[in-house]
């Protein structure tokens, strides 16, 4: 071979292994490794170990590409439910944050309408403790008004009047209720002071000697007059000294029962006179 004929001969073999594939070139290298390997086999006569080496080589290489192809799938499976998971945490600490801040807000305000309440009941306890001053004194003078006024009318409010406090500071009355019993007396005596009222009594007469009965007549809660029905006893009666009392009219019996008659219609109408004492 000539010089310029063995110049050819190593730059065709340049090109061609610049033609040939990597891939080709590592199956090969290790095809030959594996022939290599196989040396003493082949020079026994078979060639067959070399080929099964190559196939375990070539399937355990896929399974081993399948395998990190599997973990890889497992991994970013992980990861996108690590995501999820740490997204849902995110949410729940977003929504916890504006529940607390919602509480703080409630408290605040709750602390707020507490101050209002404090600072309203405080006005309450004073009204009401100037309503119980208030109420205090009008059952007083109710009492006070009670022992002036004649026997009709003190029965009438009797059960209302029995209700005042013995001591209004140590009461288990309510302010209402105590209120509601003075209006009521009161109304009861209004109503009798429009009145002219006849009624029924058993009185003391002759000094408290005896009891006779006798037919009353009360003009309001001003004035009064008796008379017995034998027409033997006869009185008037107003408020004297803080009470009612009574004086005896005896003379003045026909013309007491002559009026309280005439009230009844039992008799026509007339003028009478009858005495009257203003203090």
């Amino acid at each position: 071979m000539t010089r310029r004929q063995h110049h050819a001969s190593r730059t065709a073999g340049r090109r061609a292994t610049r033609l040939v594939p990597p891939a080709v070139v590592a199956l090969a290298g290790g095809f030959a490794v594996l022939v290599g390997g196989d040396a003493p086999a082949q020079d026994g006569g078979s060639g067959g170990s070399g080929v099964d080496g190559v196939r375990a080589a070539l399937e355990q290489m896929v399974e081993t590409r399948r395998i990190i192809s599997r973990e890889r799938q497992d991994w970013e499976l992980g990861r996108e439910l690590l995501q999820a998971r740490i997204d849902v945490v995110r949410d729940q600490i977003e929504d916890l944050r504006r529940r607390v801040a919602e509480t703080e807000d409630s408290i605040a305000e709750a602390d707020r309408r507490r101050e209002e309440l404090v600072s309203e009941n405080e006005e309450l306890k004073s009204a009401s403790a100037g309503l119980a001053d208030m109420a205090a004194t009008l059952e007083a003078r109710t009492l006070e008004l009670l022992a002036r006024l004649p026997d009709p009318v003190r029965s009438r409010v009797r059960t209302l009047s029995q209700q005042f406090p013995e001591d209004p500071a140590d009461t288990d009355l309510s302010l209402s209720v105590r209120f509601q019993n003075v209006v009521g007396v009161l109304n009861e005596v209004n109503k009798f002071n429009r009145e002219i009222t006849v009624t029924s009594e058993v009185r003391d007469v002759a000094g408290g000697r005896t009891q006779v009965e006798v037919a009353a007549m009360y003009v309001g809660i001003a004035h009064g007059w008796y008379a017995s029905i034998d027409g033997r006893f006869a009185g008037q009666g107003t408020a004297r000294d803080g009470e009612w009392a009574w004086v005896d009219e005896d003379a003045a019996s026909e013309a007491i029962r002559a009026a309280i008659a005439i009230l009844e219609n039992e008799a026509v109408a007339d003028f009478v006179q009858l005495p009257i004492t203003v203090d």
